[in-house]
């Protein structure tokens, strides 16, 4: 049989985690967000956020020292830990352990948006990468370092659950192969490149690619004015709250892609889409989890 053939089309969404009546914070989980830098504290609020609305009990924001005080104003709903910074105002080599230790207490973990680029921070990435056993979500700049690492980017058999976010642009450096071939054959590239590294991939674009390397779904929903920065990093903080929750990787992507784009066309039937940013999406996951029946 081959590779092609092999593959399993999925068109039916995954149950939505249950919502037990006598639960507690800790039932759905803790997500800790590793994100943002000088100029890019909104990754980090953005996708802290999103997790929060979409179920996770506790979610902890990691960044730089000088840039918590204005992640924390952002939204008092998550945790927010500093972490030793380098000159510019990134998270710098130092922060490993403290970052380890955070992720080993949560459920779920999230790291790239807004990180910036270093050498330090190519080492934190890969570290976790390779050997925290936590399901983790790789977005934005921690892409970037698995891209430049020169490192076999196969998932390792000391960390737990990896689902990958790339961007043509993004999926690009990751393969080798231009933008143009991406368009041409996104499901079989995207297909190929989740069952070789052992992943979950989540090729964002019109009807985002989402495969396990075995399965593959399309996904429906979305429109053109969620193509605005910051967008991605709520697709972060929303899919690393699915993994919170107990869904396994494909099925968290699967709902999590399908919840961030219906979010999308509910706030642009509102805003329109030109006139929609990425904190738009923030305040619809919530409507967008009623249409989808939840409690």
């Amino acid at each position: 049989m081959s590779a092609a053939e092999a593959m399993i089309r999925v068109t039916t969404l995954p149950s939505q985690p249950a919502r037990p009546a006598d639960a507690h914070k800790g039932v759905f989980g803790r997500v800790s967000v590793i994100a943002g830098s000088r100029g890019m504290t909104g990754a980090a609020c953005l996708s802290g956020v999103a997790a929060l609305r979409t179920g996770a009990g506790l979610v902890t924001v990691a960044s730089a020292a000088s840039v918590i005080p204005i992640i924390a104003a952002y939204e008092p709903s998550y945790m927010t830990v500093p972490l030793r910074e380098d000159e510019d105002g990134r998270i710098g080599g130092a922060s490993l352990a403290s970052i380890v230790s955070l992720l080993l207490s949560s459920k779920a973990g999230v790291i790239g948006p807004g990180l910036g680029r270093s050498n330090q921070l190519n080492d934190i990435v890969v570290n976790v990468y390779r050997r925290t056993p936590v399901p983790m979500v790789i977005d934005a700049d921690g892409l970037n370092v698995l891209a430049n690492s020169g490192q076999d980017i196969t998932k390792s058999s000391l960390a737990g659950y990896r689902i990958l976010t790339p961007h043509p642009g993004e999926f690009a450096r990751l393969t080798g192969k231009t933008t143009v071939d991406i368009a041409a054959n996104r499901e079989q590239l995207a297909w190929d490149f989740a069952r070789t590294h052992g992943v979950v991939l989540v090729l964002k674009g019109a009807g985002t690619v989402v495969t396990d390397g075995q399965r593959l779904a399309i996904n429906t929903t979305g429109n053109s004015g969620m193509a605005t920065g910051g967008s991605g990093d709520v697709l972060s903080g929303i899919l690393a709250a699915l993994l919170s929750q107990g869904m396994e990787p494909f099925g968290a992507a699967q709902l999590g892609v399908h919840l961030h784009g219906l979010a999308g066309d509910l706030a642009a039937n509102e805003l329109s889409q030109p006139g929609m940013i990425a904190s738009d999406m923030l305040r619809y996951i919530g409507r967008a989890w009623k249409t989808l029946g939840a409690p």
